[in-house]
């Protein structure tokens, strides 16, 4: 017998159903619309304002030679393209600075580690 799939993961199949899927960073982000001089409208994603993470809520990594943001995400959350939490938790422009120098003390989140009632958008 097949498992029964969730509802919101049915969601994610179906294109246009949802702007992004739960495991992207835009997911809980607020969609804005800007109309043009000519009465169009065009959606776009609201800019995303996380709050800083406490010490408890993330655990420190010593980057080592040959490390990715992907690599890490793979090791830490089972999911490469989970990159993205590990640059929000640190105050980077780039990803790639996260591991572009061996030594760097990074911080990785733990689960849960971004309050969904803090989020700002």
């Amino acid at each position: 017998m097949a498992d029964i799939e969730p509802y919101e993961s049915a969601l994610d199949a179906i294109p246009g159903a949802h702007p992004y899927p739960r495991t992207s960073r835009y997911h809980d982000a607020e969609i804005g619309v800007h109309r043009r001089p000519d009465g169009t409208e065009v959606r776009y994603t609201k800019r995303r304002l996380l709050p800083p993470l406490e010490e408890q809520e993330t655990q420190e990594h010593v980057v080592g030679g040959g490390e990715r943001p992907d690599l890490l995400a793979q090791r830490y959350f089972g999911d490469p393209g989970q990159w993205w939490q590990i640059a929000d938790a640190n105050p980077v422009v780039d990803p790639r600075e996260l591991t572009d120098e061996a030594g760097r003390v990074i911080g990785i989140p733990l689960a849960g580690g971004f309050p969904r009632e803090d989020r700002r958008v």
